[in-house]
């Protein structure tokens, strides 16, 4: 992939369209905060809940420290991308969800002044949104890459034995 940073862009500025079209969505829907509607049962419901905290309701009455830590996050990803050039597709993919979804929810901080989340599902689970999800799944890549992923100690060990495999330098000398 050789323009990582313009598909994370691409990623993140479709994460932003959907997020931010589906709480218009459903704040015209269902105008008034706590109405809810059934979409499969109790499996799943849509329901207005104006979020003050971070994700998933957590700590509320915090806007303006979660506008910073949202900024801060897609500067970081940003400098990121910038300075380490990212090719590997999981981790471009993973920063584009995770920058689209900071973004998403600092649009509502900024200029709504609370978050709306809506989609809620059984369990006692805290109702949330578009960009609650693709914050999560962004960071749960993001873990599984670190945890899992190719270390480098070992792709330069495997780069390395291959060509020492094609010059004839391999394990037999």
């Amino acid at each position: 992939m050789r323009h990582g940073a313009v598909v994370t862009a691409g990623i993140a500025a479709a994460v932003v369209a959907v997020d931010q079209a589906t709480k218009y969505a459903i704040r015209v829907a269902l105008p008034t905060p706590g109405m809810s509607v059934p979409v499969l049962g109790d499996l799943l419901r849509l329901s207005f809940i104006r979020n003050e905290g971070a994700a998933f309701g957590m700590l509320a009455g915090g806007r303006i420290a979660f506008i910073l830590v949202s900024v801060a996050a897609v500067c970081v990803i940003a400098g990121y991308l910038v300075r380490r050039r990212p090719e590997r597709a999981w981790i471009v993919v993973a920063l584009g969800l995770v920058a689209g979804g900071a973004i998403g929810n600092l649009i509502d901080r900024a200029f709504v002044g609370w978050v709306t989340d809506f989609i809620q599902i059984p369990f006692n689970f805290p109702v949330f949104n578009v960009a609650d999800s693709s914050v999560v799944v962004g960071v749960a890549m993001l873990v599984w890459w670190l945890l899992f992923g190719p270390s480098p100690g070992r792709a330069v060990a495997r780069a390395g034995a291959a060509s020492d495999d094609a010059s004839g330098e391999g394990e037999g000398r």
